[in-house]
């Protein structure tokens, strides 16, 4: 990825630490909600709720596949189950030189709470290209009568994500319409917020010396004035803190999935609206919200 000092040096220094770092574990985001008047309606489609645990693994077994040579994928093993007739798409991007593999975790997990995981194999995935094609592979599966994903895929909620290279191809991939949301974490310099169709939730980390982010996430978060977006910077995360299961980012971004694939008002309340969740934990070294998230839905 090109980095800031250097981008072969960059580069080489994020596929030695990721490679090292698959079993990373971090905070999660918070404790569930119990202020008075809490909601605890269900998700749009049905899905089952989680009481608020985004960090927690979520209900449903999960099973990992190959599609061919070009994706993997992770998604509930039996699809349609547990009242949720059909699931939501999330597309994900590696760092340079890495595989889904070293993000298996965080991977799991959000596969565990109900959604269709699928990861370009690419190590190179900044242009959003591959993580696109992952949209005509489960389409493909979803339309044939004798595939396990026939009728049970949500192609109209689909979400973009990535880290490091992988988060500028999210954003890269966000400027299709196909693509609902976008959660670039610590993103490379690719990809143009301008080109965003719809609210993106894009995260630093504190310690991050690749993707520093006075330099290249909170100037890309202040570009995006045309929707709604907010800004989280974890507290103590490196570069490396999103392999493995995601670390402390890993309840935020379900949380945020869960909101805007699912309908899950419980997930609304981390970000939007006067008693925000997440505006005041202290997971976040920094966290912000422009004017047009802030309005968000009252």
């Amino acid at each position: 990825m090109p980095g800031i000092r250097g981008a072969r040096r960059s580069a080489a220094v994020l596929a030695a630490s990721l490679a090292l770092s698959a079993a990373l574990t971090g905070q999660s985001l918070a404790q569930p909600d119990t202020r008075p008047g809490a909601t605890t309606a269900r998700a749009a489609a049905d899905c089952p709720s989680v009481g608020g645990r985004w960090a927690d693994e979520g209900p449903f077994a999960v099973t990992k596949e190959r599609a061919g040579l070009s994706h993997t994928i992770l998604r509930p093993t039996e699809l349609g189950s547990r009242g949720c007739a059909k699931h939501p798409v999330i597309i994900w991007g590696n760092g340079t030189f890495v595989t889904p593999v070293i993000y298996d975790g965080l991977l799991k997990h959000l596969a565990s709470h109900g959604f269709i995981v699928v990861a370009a194999n690419t190590t190179q995935s900044g242009t959003g290209h591959a993580m696109l094609g992952g949209l005509d592979v489960v389409k493909k599966a979803a339309d044939a009568p004798k595939s396990p994903y026939y009728g049970k895929v949500d192609l109209e909620k689909v979400g973009a994500a990535g880290h490091s290279q992988g988060g500028g191809g999210a954003i890269n991939a966000g400027a299709d319409p196909r693509v609902d949301v976008t959660v670039p974490i610590e993103p490379g310099p690719l990809g143009r917020v301008g080109d965003l169709k719809g609210p993106m939730f894009i995260l630093g980390g504190e310690h991050d010396p690749v993707v520093a982010p006075e330099l290249l996430v909170i100037p890309r978060y202040e570009s995006a004035d045309h929707i709604p977006a907010v800004y989280g910077e974890l507290a103590g995360a490196t570069h490396v803190t999103p392999a493995g299961d995601g670390g402390g980012f890993r309840g935020p971004v379900t949380a945020w999935f869960r909101y805007f694939l699912m309908g899950d008002q419980e997930a609304r309340g981390e970000f939007f609206g006067t008693d925000c969740g997440a505006c005041s934990s202290p997971v976040w070294s920094d966290f912000r919200r422009n004017a047009r998230a802030t309005g968000h839905g009252g």
